[in-house]
């Protein structure tokens, strides 16, 4: 970890001795000047190279990949916890995945609740359907913000909030006997094409991440976007995600990350990890599989280069590969109903024709502060470095793969004075709603595809790297809504 970590410092406080001017493609002849080859944040999900097995004593699960978020057949409320949830995930400290076969009896146990349930609800149905017909119902008047599932998703219905409870950082409230109804927050709006997402503690070793935080996620993001790009699997993170989604009901989608370093343990782990999560959840809400984020990127660093077409560039490019083949080779073997892409992401300008001739698509991570431009220039700036660095050259290459920003947003804050400007720019809220002005709706309209990053504040890594790095959400680190208005235009 601390290897990967001094490196990725590297790659954000080193400068480019390239200066490149870029044309306004609107004809206007702005120069959103910056360099070719832009600083760029460290990655965002970064995992060790090892995989202790330390149990959790809080949250009841162990941290590596395949060992413990065990779903189960829906039971019925828990009663007993809080918050309560409609089946209760349980996590196990073994190392072992459950046996299809050995499930059987839970499937018998669950039918008999659900008879049993369907029985008492029918009776309190018609009790207090008696109760209440000749009333009047006084909670009609919030229904424009509670009772309706996500984006495209969940059951609707006007009806009572009453035992209904709040999630992890009380900002969204939801029936805990059926997920999929929950509260909406009028200040939020489905602008985003997609948007980037780790949960709260999916770093090793430490891990962390639990239900309850992953729940009250999955409610807010799912106002905000039907697209979300996950990192990796540790910490059961994916498994998490893909749960909540199905459990919620939302319109939400993943592209799933495979995180991948020079230790191909790492990767094995991972891969295997989503073998587990496709053969367990299926693949009804996955949309991509992203093999290795700023792989290129970070061994490029370690031996001073910025050329991603240098032998060393091509050389990792080649490792990627065959990592990717290996990837497409057990999707194969699992004969899914459906062909799923397979892709690699980047920094915007770490890529090269060897890479790209092998993925499906092509996801570059592109971020104007880190090139030093102004804000009133960042979006022009950022389409215009994604049409030179990223379309162009796959349309160089035989399968012509798609690209997609994987990527983009502006910090609202640092953690000192010295970090808080990118030289004509400062980090703040401003200038944030500025960028998210001057991006969002031109971007849907014009069709681009990008990650909004990112969904929230991450406090590790304000303590980790400093400067804006823990500032980038949309959301702080308590799942506040920062002072900024979400556009109303709506995204494919």
């Amino acid at each position: 970890m601390l290897r990967i970590q001094t490196m990725r410092m590297a790659a954000v406080h080193r400068s480019s001795s390239k200066p490149h001017q870029i044309n306004d493609m609107s004809g206007n002849g702005n120069n959103w000047g910056s360099n070719l080859y832009p600083s760029y944040p460290p990655s965002h999900s970064p995992r060790a190279s090892i995989d202790p097995m330390n149990q959790d004593s809080d949250h009841g699960y162990a941290a590596g990949a395949g060992t413990g978020y065990t779903p189960v057949v829906d039971q019925g409320p828990s009663y007993n916890s809080e918050p309560a949830v409609d089946s209760g995930p349980m996590w196990s400290a073994s190392n072992e995945k459950p046996r299809s076969g050995g499930n059987k009896k839970w499937y018998i146990l669950g039918g008999v609740l659900v008879l049993v349930a369907v029985i008492v609800g029918v009776a309190v149905g018609v009790a207090t359907h008696k109760k209440s017909s000749s009333s009047s119902s006084s909670s009609g008047s919030s229904s424009s913000s509670s009772g309706g599932g996500g984006s495209g998703g969940g059951s609707g219905g006007t009806g009572s909030t009453a035992g209904w409870t709040m999630s992890a950082n009380n900002v969204v409230q939801y029936n805990p006997k059926d997920l999929s109804q929950f509260t909406k927050d009028p200040r939020l709006h489905p602008s985003f094409y997609g948007v980037a997402y780790s949960p709260a503690g999916s770093i090793l070793p430490t891990c962390g991440a639990t239900f309850a935080q992953v729940l009250e996620d999955v409610y807010l993001l799912s106002q905000l976007t039907t697209r979300v790009r996950l990192y990796g699997t540790d910490c059961n993170a994916t498994e998490l995600v893909i749960d909540a989604i199905q459990r919620t009901k939302t319109n939400l989608s993943v592209y799933v990350g495979i995180y991948i370093d020079s230790d191909d343990s790492v990767y094995q782990r991972q891969r295997n990890e989503t073998e587990y999560i496709i053969q367990t959840y299926g693949t009804d809400q996955i949309i991509g599989f992203t093999v290795g984020n700023e792989f290129i990127l970070d061994n490029l660093t370690a031996l001073g280069s910025q050329d991603p077409t240098s032998s060393a560039g091509i050389a990792a490019a080649e490792f990627l590969v065959a990592k990717i083949t290996d990837f497409r080779a057990m999707l194969a073997s699992l004969s899914l109903k459906k062909t799923i892409p397979v892709g690699n992401g980047d920094a915007g300008s770490y890529t090269n024709v060897q890479l790209l001739s092998a993925v499906d698509y092509f996801m570059g991570n592109i971020h104007p502060w880190f090139g030093n431009v102004a804000v009133d220039q960042a979006a022009g700036w950022t389409w215009q470095f994604w049409q030179t660095n990223n379309v162009a050259l796959a349309a160089q290459t035989p399968n012509h793969p798609q690209t997609i920003i994987a990527e983009v947003g502006w910090p609202s804050g640092s953690n000192d004075t010295a970090s808080d400007s990118d030289g004509p720019s400062l980090a703040n809220i401003p200038t944030l709603q500025t960028f998210i002005d001057d991006w969002v709706c031109p971007s849907n309209s014009n069709g681009t595809e990008y990650f909004w990053f990112e969904f929230f504040d991450e406090e590790w890594k304000a303590v980790t790297y400093g400067g804006v790095e823990g500032f980038w959400g949309i959301f702080d680190s308590t799942k506040q809504l920062k002072n900024v208005t979400i556009p109303t235009c709506t995204s494919n």
